[in-house]
């Protein structure tokens, strides 16, 4: 389908109401149609720049490996006399007032 030139026609501004020459109007970002006065550029913050992704680990890391799961000895002063006993691991739970160590 042809359309006409539209070199003599007129347009109302979407904007201002105003008439201007059908060529003198310009088309924005959202698809008015305004005269040069009334003409705005998209702004740059609606259209914001791609950014790559947040670095979250690194390639191959090497941690330094701290070894705290040792073998250890507990001594007590209860009962008959000093006691040691081996442990290799063990579990704390507290409250207030007492501890209980438990061996596993």
């Amino acid at each position: 389908m042809a359309y006409a030139l539209g070199k003599y026609s007129n347009a109302i501004c979407d904007r201002c109401g105003f008439r201007y020459k059908y060529l003198e109007l310009k088309e924005e970002w959202n698809n008015f149609k305004v005269c040069p006065e009334c003409y705005e550029p998209k702004a740059r913050q609606l259209e914001p720049t791609q950014t790559g992704a947040d670095a979250e680990a690194l390639f191959q890391p090497r941690p330094d490996i701290k070894e705290d799961n040792n073998k250890f000895i507990v001594y007590t002063n209860v009962g008959l006399g000093i006691l040691g006993a081996e442990l290799t691991s063990f579990e704390v739970t507290a409250s207030v007032g007492t501890v209980t160590v438990s061996v596993s």
